[in-house]
């Protein structure tokens, strides 16, 4: 009996793993992205949409949409492990104090839901966006502590963050397309040449 009973758990326990694989957008080590939290960004932005004039605004739609959104919540993942490891930490004090500028940039709360539907970011993701760019900026200023010139800071971050995607390893669903470890980026499936690893769900 109790051998049965182990065998259940087992199964069970299987079926559930295959379950939470199904609905992962995106891993990153041991980090999962839900499919439901990439849903619930590009809903949120669609829904943003339809109440603002973007007649004059270049937005992405469909695939590609789905793509940026599932890009943001990983690059956002990767630049806290890279903090992480450089003992780099973004406060809640912090997050707060650059929504507050960010608010007096765009002319105050009134505005920020166009500024938000512009830049393709959804309205409950702005502390998320807040605490990567600031997560980015202070890795920005310990590579620039460190002698490196100015204007290759962008690729020193890129190269760090690629360098822990490797580390971490990725797996990206399908139906959003396929991580490319080279790049360390999401790219469309039919994009994806033959030098990219394929990944699963």
């Amino acid at each position: 009996m109790k051998k049965l009973l182990t065998v259940v758990v087992a199964s069970i326990a299987v079926v559930l793993t295959g379950c939470a694989q199904v609905g992962a957008a995106a891993t990153v080590g041991g980090v999962r992205i839900s499919q439901a939290t990439v849903q619930g960004s590009v809903d949120s932005i669609l829904a943003e949409r339809s109440g603002t004039d973007t007649s004059q605004m270049q937005l992405e739609t469909g695939e590609t949409l789905n793509r940026s959104q599932l890009r943001f919540h990983l690059f956002g993942t990767l630049l806290r492990e890279v903090g992480a490891e450089l003992k780099i930490t973004v406060s809640k004090a912090e997050i707060d104090s650059q929504r507050a500028a960010i608010l007096q940039q765009v002319g105050g709360a009134d505005q920020l839901p166009i500024a938000l539907v512009a830049a393709g970011i959804a309205p409950q993701d702005l502390d998320l966006y807040i605490e990567a760019i600031t997560f980015s900026d202070k890795i920005g200023n310990l590579i620039t502590a460190s002698g490196v010139p100015e204007e290759q800071i962008g690729t020193e971050i890129q190269r760090l963050m690629t360098a822990k995607a490797k580390e971490l390893g990725i797996t990206v669903n399908p139906r959003y397309g396929t991580w490319d470890p080279e790049s360390a980026d999401v790219v469309a499936n039919d994009a994806a040449g033959s030098a990219v690893t394929p990944s699963g769900n």
